[in-house]
């Protein structure tokens, strides 16, 4: 895709989050990450357009980590068929 003019479509898939609840990769991110595979590789191809980035950091046990979570926009040409909202 040369153009942005040519996106009639576009999904929004969020992998992870910035929550400090559960693990950090759970069924339902990875249920995200086949999605986005699914939308670079399948036809129609989708294109990431855009990508957000949420970073919180929290303690645990004394220490702090980094919770990050991921927001990408695939734009398509047409609605995939395959793909329900």
């Amino acid at each position: 895709m040369s153009d942005l003019k040519e996106i009639r479509f576009v999904k929004r898939i969020v992998i992870g989050t910035a929550e400090t609840s559960g693990p950090q990769i759970d069924e339902a991110s990875e249920q995200q990450i086949e999605l986005l595979n699914r939308c670079l590789s399948d036809s129609p191809r989708g294109w990431i357009i855009g990508l957000e980035k949420t970073l919180s950091m929290v303690d645990v046990a004394g220490r702090q980590e980094s919770v990050q979570g991921l927001v990408y926009h695939i734009g398509f040409p047409r609605k995939p068929h395959w793909l329900s909202e």
